[in-house]
């Protein structure tokens, strides 16, 4: 079944979509993830090439994407360093995310039903984005998958994903 042009994403109070819903602007997802630059290969420096990242993605009321904050808290390396510290990576990323969630004006964490987008920054690709199973024939986007935090969406297109 192909992906529809909009495609609904459930909010799930604690858990990977915790963090979605509508503002007086449109609709939001955020959520803070660690993500590897595009292309990385595992090496001895993975530690201070994965990074933690909080991300809030705007969305019009038709669910098209307006525009995107992502800030980069620090790396792996830097939280294992201060694990427990309230200035490590985690505490700042999760400050940060409060804050932005904080500035979203009428917020109510509800599903949402956006359209495919893609960007990418830092080198680390983010967005919904239609995919199709090698075997495929027909060539046809058969699932989403929002990157970086690799969640899965298909059909029956209820707004439910997996990891």
């Amino acid at each position: 079944m192909a992906v529809p042009e909009i495609i609904p994403i459930a909010h799930e109070p604690d858990y990977r979509t915790s963090t979605i819903g509508r503002f007086g602007g449109g609709q939001f997802l955020a959520s803070v993830t660690y993500a590897f630059p595009d292309g990385f290969a595992m090496g001895d420096d993975w530690k201070e090439q994965k990074r933690l990242f909080v991300v809030l993605h705007k969305f019009d009321h038709d669910g098209h994407h307006q525009e995107s904050d992502i800030w980069c808290a620090g790396t792996w390396a830097e939280q294992m360093k201060r694990p427990h510290d309230e200035r490590s990576v985690v505490a700042r990323a999760e400050a940060r995310l409060a804050d932005v969630l904080a500035g979203l004006a009428e917020r109510e964490y509800c599903d949402i039903a956006i359209q495919p987008f893609q960007l990418t920054v830092d080198g680390v690709v983010f967005g919904l984005i239609t995919e199709c199973r090698a075997e495929d024939e027909d060539g046809e986007h058969d699932w989403a998958e929002l990157y970086p935090d690799r969640l899965g969406f298909s059909a029956p297109w209820n707004g439910e994903y997996d990891t």
